[in-house]
């Protein structure tokens, strides 16, 4: 019967595709979901002396804008000024968001919260998070014998 119906098992195969897909791509998602109306998109990186987070946040008022810093987690929080409809107007296509985000991201190294700085330039806002000195690393010089 099997012979007669060859897709009867692409349920089963879909699914442990689906399964394969999501154990590669785990290492790649966001520990902390985001939420909010909508999602600035954001970069973290890792240098030698700093982690760098960078947020694009076009048509955000830089004291709309909040950072908080708790244990590993970086909050960014704000709101994003709302279009008021003009009744004479018709609108044809509304794609540009609006209202509060909020984005939480999980640090990948120690940081001091003493140090942290966070500036606003062309709607783009960069927190600079200084690494505690255990987490800089020491370069250990190996001897010949």
């Amino acid at each position: 019967m099997r012979a007669l119906m060859p897709w009867s098992r692409m349920p089963t195969l879909q699914h442990e595709l689906d399964r394969m897909f999501e154990r590669f791509l785990a290492p790649m998602l966001p520990d902390v979901p985001a939420l909010g109306e909508w999602t600035p998109a954001l970069d973290v990186a890792e240098g030698k002396e700093a982690v760098t987070v960078t947020a694009e946040l076009p048509g955000v008022d830089p004291k709309d804008i909040a950072v908080t810093l708790e244990g590993d987690l970086l909050t960014l929080k704000g709101a994003k000024e709302e279009r008021h409809e003009e009744k004479d107007e018709r609108w044809h296509r509304v794609e540009r968001s609006a209202g509060t985000f909020i984005r939480t991201v999980r640090l990948p190294a120690a940081v001091d919260a003493g140090a942290v700085t966070a500036t606003f330039k062309n709607g783009v806002v960069t927190v600079t998070l200084p690494k505690t000195a255990g987490t800089k690393g020491t370069l250990i010089p190996v001897k010949a014998e």
